[in-house]
């Protein structure tokens, strides 16, 4: 039954379960990140990932904003290098966002992705059109903010549409930063890893509250 809201504990399992997929998804994420880089994107997710489940198992936290926050010390502590400032970032300031919100609802989680995707932008220097997770991000977070109205299942969804759409769009995208940048052209067809990464999420997330 698709959820209005979702509790402290359930925004916690839900993280827990988006772990366990991208864990799963690690030969995808790397398979991505090989066509247009280095390779080592599946493997630090699921480094981060892992430690999320550490940081959240048994863990009692005072907001879903705080568990987010937790989510994104774990990635940044245990990642190390761009992706882990990156996606520790995203995760940390999207649940700073949140304040001290003990439920997460539609509105939260439109404030949640715009925080996220703006302070992504703000400290990584990517914009949409780059061919980086932004290309997932901010879609997710325009749709998010059109599905404030519904359920946080519908704000979700409408997230995870957005998320999908952006990965699909930066196909058609020349890569202008990291590693990829240097393949020019030869990126085109091909979709950022990290935009990948943030589709698989944002779906699992969905998933989550539509059950």
């Amino acid at each position: 039954m698709a959820k209005d809201t979702l509790s402290i504990e359930e925004t916690c399992d839900m993280m827990i379960a988006v772990a366990d997929k991208i864990i799963e998804s690690e030969p995808i994420l790397t398979d991505a990140d090989r066509a247009l880089g280095d390779g080592d994107h599946g493997v630090g997710m699921e480094r981060g990932m892992n430690a999320v489940k550490d940081a959240l198992a048994d863990a009692k936290f005072p907001s879903v904003g705080k568990v987010f926050m937790g989510v994104g010390m774990a990635m940044m502590s245990s990642m190390g290098g761009a992706s882990g400032a990156i996606y520790g970032t995203f995760f940390r300031s999207g649940g700073k966002a949140l304040g001290d919100a003990e439920a997460l609802d539609a509105a939260g989680v439109a404030t949640f992705f715009k925080a996220g995707a703006d302070n992504v932008m703000s400290r990584g220097g990517a914009k949409p059109g780059d061919k980086t997770m932004v290309d997932a991000l901010v879609p997710a977070a325009e749709k998010a903010a059109e599905a404030t109205g519904g359920s946080v299942s519908d704000a979700l969804t409408a997230a995870s549409n957005g998320a999908e759409s952006g990965k699909e769009a930066s196909k058609a995208m020349i890569a202008t930063m990291g590693r990829a940048k240097t393949l020019g052209e030869k990126s085109v067809g091909l979709p950022d890893a990290g935009a990948v990464s943030v589709s698989i999420i944002v779906a699992k997330m969905a998933d989550f509250a539509a059950s």
